[in-house]
């Protein structure tokens, strides 16, 4: 008699990325893995100088992260851990700059039962997606266009399931200009092999963001407008429910603006150049789908720092998801070509 894994995993494992469950598979790969990103809101898409930013962005790759290598990791919830590393290399100055990634994610060791609910061990499961990325700048224009090519790997016990995909972006960037746009189409692609024979999308996303730098403070602000692939993306919560003497249930009512307001992303970097810099941002998505009635959880709130010393740069981010639960992301960068 086959062995089938217990609901809570399955219940677990799209909650955690705030997902409707059975959308898409690989939700792994639109949760962010760096600190920079985590304090930013987790969807900040205009990070020119941070070799993190291309896994999330590829119009950011640039001869400027030339030899540039971070490694990041987070311990998220139920025991569940995240990390990536990111590396890029000049090839030469004509061809340009080009951009590795290797990003995973770890669920623990998980109770394994049979149908009848009737434990018979435990199992192990992963995610893992190794990308390559490429941008180049349009002729006399201040405009950047750029791809990433992705492998993408799920185990789950002795099933896997393996998939490709693509990422799309463009920037509009200038070193003289105190501003940035970009917009970035991500996860096109299929699964080459399904878990059961049945294929499932993947989590495209649309987003477009900006970022602006005050003229007369150290103070750099950044906005996304997420999901555009997607306009409605608030779901009745079931806690909202009113009930009244007679048992007739009313279901919480979704406004334009409340479902406008969960696209919406917002950081700041506190001394954005300097060696040492404090960054704070806001999930509006994160904090309506995670709030508790009558209870303040501080969900959707992220805040973090970043210190530079010599060839090293180290960051933090913490970030709050429930009043039960919180996260702590670190990250170290390397200039191997710093000497």
């Amino acid at each position: 008699m086959k062995k089938i894994f217990i609901l809570i995993f399955l219940v677990n494992s799209t909650t955690i990325f705030s997902q409707v469950g059975g959308e898409s598979v690989f939700q792994f790969l639109n949760l962010t893995t760096s600190s920079r990103q985590v304090a930013l809101g987790g969807e900040a898409l205009t990070l020119i100088n941070d070799v993190n930013q291309p896994i999330w962005n590829p119009s950011v790759i640039n001869p400027e992260l030339d030899k540039q290598l971070s490694v990041n990791y987070t311990s998220y919830l139920a025991g569940i851990s995240v990390g990536s590393a990111s590396y890029s290399h000049v090839i030469n100055r004509r061809f340009g700059a080009i951009h590795g990634s290797v990003k995973y994610l770890n669920y623990g060791t998980l109770i394994e039962a049979d149908e009848n609910g009737n434990e018979t061990g435990t199992f192990k499961a992963s995610d893992v997606a190794v990308s390559v990325g490429y941008a180049f700048n349009l002729p006399w224009t201040n405009f950047f266009m750029g791809f990433n090519g992705k492998l993408i790997n799920s185990t789950i016990s002795n099933f896997t399931s393996s998939g490709i995909a693509a990422d799309i972006a463009v920037l509009y960037y200038s070193p003289y200009k105190s501003y940035a746009f970009t917009m970035v189409a991500r996860n096109m692609g299929t699964q080459i092999q399904s878990f059961d024979g049945t294929n499932e999308k993947l989590p495209f996303k649309v987003a477009i963001g900006g970022s602006y730098k005050l003229k007369y403070v150290p103070l750099k602000w950044h906005l996304t407008i997420d999901n555009l692939q997607q306009w409605n993306v608030a779901v009745p919560n079931p806690s909202n429910q009113i009930s009244d003497l007679e048992g007739n249930i009313t279901e919480e009512k979704i406004s334009f603006l409340t479902n406008a307001i969960r696209h919406l992303v917002i950081g700041a970097e506190l001394f954005p150049e300097s060696p040492i810099n404090l960054r704070a941002g806001y999930n509006f998505r994160r904090s309506s789908e995670l709030k508790l009635q009558n209870a303040r959880s501080f969900s959707g709130i992220s805040f973090g720092f970043g210190i530079k010393m010599n060839k090293l740069r180290f960051n933090y981010a913490f970030s709050k998801y429930h009043a039960a639960t919180s996260a702590s992301t670190f990250s170290l960068q390397f200039d191997l070509d710093k000497r």
